[in-house]
């Protein structure tokens, strides 16, 4: 018997490889003989380089970058078993949790941190890079990250602007002749499973603007300076990436990895099911287990179970799920391939209670589970 474990995390609790060694201990005490294959999951989002790191044989690397607020952090990236492949997750650079609450203004926020982490991973010899834009505390349309890789933004008088969505509309003219050369034979890929365009009532400013911290006044304003930085783009570049589907993903972020960068959007789970060869894991199982921390309607959107689940059903395999929290509207998943849901058995997984203590109901909770269902999976 084969029973392919696959996972996401469990947001703020317990990571893709402990709740896939959490499930597996679980499996092992009904089913002894099984052969448990485990392959921890993510959507492109918090944790994707590790698992695929992990997956590949690859390695993290750490940077010293240029945070959101201009000081220097500590960002790490991923480097995969082909050591030509780059993943890096842009909230490591120029995410929100680097950002005091007290200090959250998206007018002065940069991604110059993330264009250097690009520009580390092409110095170890990448020319791929899978990004996942999760997570930004940024609305500069991605000015801050291209400027890192040699683009200049000129203002009236020839000089660079200086970081933050509020600076866009001081641009005059955009010189690309200092753009780092090897990234023309670098191959982008963006996990994104965000749709917005860049600008209006469904752009980066007005959508994600309130979580960065921005007014309704200020949401106004870096919404007009994406739209002017988008017809710069069009007149230097000769690229209308305005209304293009996913051009708004971290506050305009998306939309210079498709101008400056030539970059590819795709959904952050299909990329990751791609390089962890997870089909080709299924094709010959006959039980998988997968989850993350909450499932409900919204978990149809992209999220790791899903992109699990139908894989499996090109296979006719059953399929679990597990869950710290279920909603009440989390039966839809049934209609994409998830076969059974299981709560994580009481009491409730905590944030403040220690690892093991949920690790351990996540292995009763399978157990008890199995138990009651394992004629099903013989």
């Amino acid at each position: 018997m084969k029973i392919v474990v696959a996972p996401d995390s469990f947001k703020g609790s317990l990571t893709a490889v402990e709740v896939s060694d959490a499930i597996g201990q679980g499996v092992r005490e009904i089913f002894p003989q099984a052969e448990i294959v485990k392959i921890p999951m993510a959507d492109g989002g918090d944790g994707t380089a590790q698992c695929l790191v992990n997956a590949t044989g690859g390695k993290i690397l750490r940077e010293k970058v240029t945070g959101p607020l201009g000081d220097e952090v500590l960002a790490s990236y991923g480097i995969l078993g082909d050591k030509k492949t780059a993943v890096i997750e842009m909230a490591e650079a120029s995410g929100l949790t680097l950002v005091p609450e007290n200090k959250r203004n998206p007018l002065i926020t940069t991604t110059y941190g993330t264009g250097q982490l690009i520009k580390a991973a092409l110095d170890q010899g990448c020319r791929k890079m899978i990004i996942g834009i999760g997570g930004s505390a940024t609305n500069d349309g991605g000015a801050g990250m291209v400027q890192a890789l040699g683009v200049n933004l000129l203002d009236q008088e020839g000089k660079e602007i200086g970081f933050g969505g509020g600076e866009l509309k001081k641009i005059i003219r955009i010189n690309i002749s200092n753009i780092d050369n090897r990234l023309s034979d670098t191959k982008v890929l963006v996990a994104s499973d965000v749709n917005n365009p860049l600008c209006g009532p469904k752009g980066a400013s007005r959508v994600y603007g309130p979580q960065k911290g921005a007014t309704p006044k200020i949401i106004e304003e870096l919404d007009e300076s994406l739209a002017y930085f988008a017809e710069i783009i069009k007149r230097d570049l000769h690229k209308d990436i305005k209304d293009i589907p996913g051009a708004g993903a971290a506050g305009g972020l998306g939309a210079s990895l498709i101008a400056f960068l030539d970059a590819e959007l795709r959904p952050g789970i299909e990329i990751m099911i791609e390089i962890v060869k997870l089909e080709q894991a299924i094709k010959d199982a006959d039980l998988v287990i997968t989850g993350e921390g909450k499932i409900d309607s919204q978990t149809i959107y992209g999220k790791a179970p899903i992109g699990v689940a139908k894989i499996a059903k090109k296979y006719n395999v059953p399929v679990i799920a597990v869950a710290a929290i279920i909603g009440d509207d989390a039966d839809i998943v049934h209609q994409y391939g998830i076969d059974y849901l299981i709560k994580v058995s009481e009491p409730p997984m905590s944030l403040t209670e220690p690892k093991t203590k949920n690790v351990w109901l996540i292995k009763r909770s399978i157990k008890q589970f199995l138990e009651r269902r394992a004629e099903i999976f013989h």
